[in-house]
């Protein structure tokens, strides 16, 4: 795997001083390993920049000390909250101090003050959580809401979708504790008394350009760029609070902060108007503020298009068009709502629209918009686009035309984008295919010529080159297309004021550094030779397959109330190397040249895959489709082909052809490994951990039971191949019996493929993928003339199955792959297609479902959800993951992070579970859990409905 030249930044020899100094001040997390380096290299924008060392503080005198230490060593800071800045504006290559792990606390809410105290690191979710009860929120809410922290927002001034409504940051920021870079710690809020010091020298700086400072800055709503100075106006009560807000930790390091709330609407309703395209979109919004909505959000039809190609995916109807509007309303009632909704739609003058007042359906919505960032992180063609111009903003009024010459600018670039964004306030997002790596320079000259020409666009609309973003490494170095040089100047001196030696952030806002150093992708290198995997959506190309991952985040979200899984394993630690996103990390630096992370077999790499659960939940919960489970795959493959495996793959790794040697003798098996000492032994030559129970094998296979006895089918009727895996062949032969009852009764000749038809699922997961490749390979010849022919090929296992869908077509692909993976089907799927059938009434059952993460991700469970509601159950569908994960849950050193992750939602739903409850678990691996760490036993679909039959 070689790579270009480069220069990284890179640690230098002080590296481990620094780090062994931050520790001797008393800092009690601090780390300096090549994992750390690895993990906080990136933050959700274009760039990569190696810091020496990262701190976790717990408090926040250990901020303080952290900066005291640097600013001994004359060490550059740089603080850090979710990492979601898409700017560049958490990176820095001396420490970093992550407050995301330990601050991140709501102190107190007061509502009679409308106030709440909290530590910088707190999510944003938490805040409204804490605020919620007392029919209060934060008003701003970045699409980033379930995992950016409030200090990341003070720092760039974050705005969100709400802000039209409720204002930006620095409109709901009431007072901060903050540390400047000169070792000062303040309270700052508005009308704070300048007596001596820092505030003195800010307060007689700003009287001398006042004139500057009031013809230059506060224009519209929307102008972040550069350090917001109007608040420090006399009329405006020399608000040092707000003027921090959006000074991207340039200035200080936000301690604490007490923000303002707002009383929340008790209804929201929206309202989605379709235009012939964004830009008529845009045309038509101002016409629409004057009733008062709180989000006015522009959509564009290519996002949603990106949505529908995702496998798995729902996506809720629209209107007609091709840019959508997202207009909310508030209310005290739902007859308000709509009254509302009425008067917005006289004005609208759109093509169609849509009227939602039901939270769920305008949840669905939201989430397109939430996850636009990721959407649009791929044009229509598949090509990888990025971030860098992002989120310019122009006065409302003047959005339309901003639009299309901004179309025009990028075809006369070359360059494909996706717009969306903020129309209410004039802000517009982007993704742009720009044509990094190509050209001697990796194209950063092609980059920067358009983000330059891009600027001088804003500026002549006289808008702001970041509307919510910050300026961060994208936009710093482009300032003087916008600002005057008496600007300019007046930034340099507010900086020398609090921070003189250039240590907080350096490179940003002031002196900084130029827009395409450090591009992570200017110097990624192609990964293409020697692979396993296909990489059919990367073009054959690993390392665009890792760079996918954009950095947004959305791993570090507690998804689960939504059904999602993605990521289970960082719930149970809160560690980040446990998120999809920092695994990606870990593996972008493995192929990138000069870092700390060496090849597939280091350390770095092993240590960020071993909490990966291979669950695919990143597959269709990551806007960007980053594949994890198929990275792991590659890197276990690659790191171990040819040389000696741990235990485990050899044993859990071979479990189907082992369970075929103990089908000659399954009692006597089953007592061998019954039995103390067996069991022990067993389990650790199997690399297993001894809390953990071994499956029974059944006294006899499915298979046996099936050429022994049989099932009947109607006469006529269509034919379908019951795929039958070696887990359910093994280990539960009564699933496939139920599932022929199910599909006889349902008028099916039911057909069981030949004996030697595994998926290889267990070599895949442990990366033996020639094995796997060889194995699959077979089954899929196996199937092809069924396929061929029109026979539906149902699945009993989710994961087996989903290995039909995906893993065939990127280890086997080809014609036949291609088929096989067209006429697999899980049971729901087929039973949902069949003409005539309607399920067995399961009215008066309450179900607990736990859905198989493959099942999930890969097949979808929408067609299970509906044949449940169509028979009558009362459903309540569990999201994440149950924590097994076939091999994985039962290794050794996984069982206490595979019992957290159960915790997370499925022990606690079956703890107080009714006794005629069903708790519905059509994976192996989630019955298999359910019997060990609980007295419930888990049922497949197919026998919920097979018991029913008459």
């Amino acid at each position: 795997m070689s790579a270009p030249a480069a220069n990284p930044t890179t640690r230098t020899d002080d590296g481990r001083a620094v780090a062994e100094e931050l520790r001797r001040a008393g800092i009690g997390d601090v780390d300096d390993s090549g994992l750390a380096r690895a993990l906080y290299s990136s933050d959700a924008s274009l760039y990569r920049v190696l810091p020496r060392a990262v701190v976790r503080p717990r408090d926040p005198d250990e901020i303080v000390a952290a900066l005291e230490v640097c600013r001994s060593l004359g060490v550059p800071l740089t603080p850090r909250g979710a990492g979601t800045s898409i700017a560049g504006n958490a990176v820095g290559p001396g420490v970093v101090l992550d407050t995301s792990r330990y601050l991140n606390r709501v102190r107190a809410v007061d509502p009679g003050a409308r106030t709440a105290t909290v530590d910088p690191g707190v999510v944003q979710a938490a805040l409204q959580t804490a605020a919620r009860p007392h029919g209060l929120r934060f008003g701003p809410d970045p699409s980033t809401h379930n995992r950016c922290t409030v200090g990341g927002m003070i720092g760039n001034n974050a705005c969100g979708s709400r802000a039209l409504g409720y204002g930006r940051t620095s409109d709901n920021v009431v007072a901060l504790d903050v540390v400047t870079g000169t070792g000062a710690r303040l309270t700052v809020g508005p009308g704070t008394t300048p007596r001596d010091g820092v505030l003195a020298d800010l307060h007689r700086l700003v009287g001398a350009e006042l004139a500057t400072i009031r013809t230059e800055f506060g224009r519209f709503g929307r102008q972040v760029s550069g350090y917001s100075l109007e608040h420090l106006l006399p009329e405006r009560g020399f608000d040092v609070a707000r003027a921090l807000v959006g000074s991207e930790g340039t200035l200080a390091v936000v301690l604490g902060a007490t923000v303002r709330l707002v009383a929340d609407a008790p209804v929201r309703g929206l309202v989605v108007l379709g235009y012939p395209s964004m830009a008529d979109a845009a045309d038509a919004t101002p016409g629409l503020l004057p009733h008062e909505p709180t989000a006015v959000e522009g959509l564009d039809q290519r996002i949603v298009q990106r949505l529908r190609d995702v496998p798995a995916a729902t996506v809720p109807d629209l209107p007609r068009g091709d840019g959508w509007l997202i207009v909310e309303l508030t209310g005290d009632t739902v007859a308000e709502v709509q009254d509302k909704a009425r008067g917005v739609l006289a004005d609208a003058g759109a093509l169609d629209s849509l009227v939602v007042t039901d939270p769920a359906e305008a949840a669905a919505i939201w989430r397109i918009r939430e996850d636009g960032a990721g959407l649009a992180a791929r044009t229509s063609d598949g090509r990888p686009a990025h971030a860098g111009w992002e989120d310019a903003a122009v006065p409302v009024e003047r959005l339309g035309d901003y639009l299309r010459g901004f179309e025009a600018l990028l075809d006369g670039h070359g360059l494909q984008g996706v717009p969306y964004g903020h129309f209410g306030d004039g802000c517009v997002h982007v993704r742009i295919d720009f044509p990094f790596g190509a050209g001697d320079d990796g194209g950063r000259s092609a980059y920067r010529a358009f983000v330059e020409d891009a600027a001088r666009l804003v500026a002549g609309y006289g808008g702001s080159l970041s509307g919510e973003h910050g300026d961060g490494r994208a936009r710093s170095a482009l300032l003087p297309l916008m600002y005057s040089p008496a600007a300019l100047s007046l930034f340099e001196r507010v900086k020398a004021v609090f921070d003189p030696d250039d240590l907080l952030n350096p490179g940003v806002l002031v002196r900084p550094v130029p827009v395409e150093d450090d591009v992570r992708m200017a110097v990624a290198p192609r990964v293409r030779e020697n692979l396993a995997l296909a990489y059919r959506h990367d073009g054959g190309d690993f390392s665009a397959a890792v760079h996918r991952c954009t950095g947004v985040g959305k791993c570090r979200a507690d998804l689960q109330s939504t059904g999602a899984v993605m990521c289970p394993s960082w719930p149970a630690t809160r560690e980040e190397k446990d998120t999809t996103r920092g695994r990606a990390r870990v593996l972008q630096e493995m192929v990138a040249p000069g870092g700390p992370v060496k090849d597939w077999r280091a350390p770095e790499v092993h240590e960020a895959l071993d909490l990966c659960l291979s669950c695919k939940g990143c597959s269709s919960d990551c806007p960007t489709g980053v594949d994890m489970a198929s990275y792991k795959a590659e890197v276990l493959h690659q790191s171990y082909r040819r040389r000696l495996r741990p235990r485990a793959h050899y044993t859990l790794g071979w479990l189907p052809r082992w369970a075929d040697l103990a089908a000659r003798a399954p009692r006597l098996v089953n007592g061998v490994l019954g039995s103390t000492l067996g069991g022990r032994l067993a389990k650790w030559g199997a690399g297993m951990d001894q809390r953990r129970e071994v499956p029974a094998f059944a006294p006899r296979t499915f298979r046996r039971q099936w050429a022994a006895e049989g099932l009947p089918g109607p006469d006529g009727g269509p034919r379908v191949a019951l795929w039958v895996d070696s887990f359910t062949d093994h280990f539960a032969p009564e699933v496939a019996v139920a599932t022929a009852r199910v599909l006889t009764a349902a008028g099916y000749r039911v057909e069981v493929p030949g004996a030697d038809t595994c998926c290889g699922l267990t070599w895949i997961t442990t990366g033996q993928l020639d094995a796997g490749k060889r194995i699959l390979g077979h089954t899929v010849r196996a199937l092809a003339p069924l396929a061929a022919a029109g026979v539906p090929v149902v699945g009993i296992e989710p994961s087996c199955t989903a290995v039909l869908r995906s893993e065939a077509l990127e280890l086997v692909g080809g014609p036949e792959a291609e088929q096989v993976a067209a006429a697999t089907r899980t049971l729901a799927e087929l039973l949902r297609d069949t003409p005539g059938w309607t399920p067995p009434s399961l009215a008066g059952v309450e179900v607990v479902a736990q859905p198989h993460c493959h099942h999930t991700s890969v097949l979808g469970w929408a067609a299970d959800a509906r044949l449940l509601q169509q028979a009558g159950a009362t459903v309540t569908r569990l999201g994440g993951c149950c924590g097994l994960a076939g091999n994985w849950g039962v290794e050794k050193g996984h069982h206490d992070v595979s019992v957290a992750i159960a915790e997370q939602q499925l022990l606690p739903a079956v703890r107080d579970l009714a006794p005629d409850a069903v708790v519905l678990a059509d994976g192996f691996s989630c019955r298999t859990q359910l019997d060990q760490l609980t007295d419930r036993r888990g049922r497949h679909l197919a026998e919920l409905l097979a018991d029913r039959l008459g």
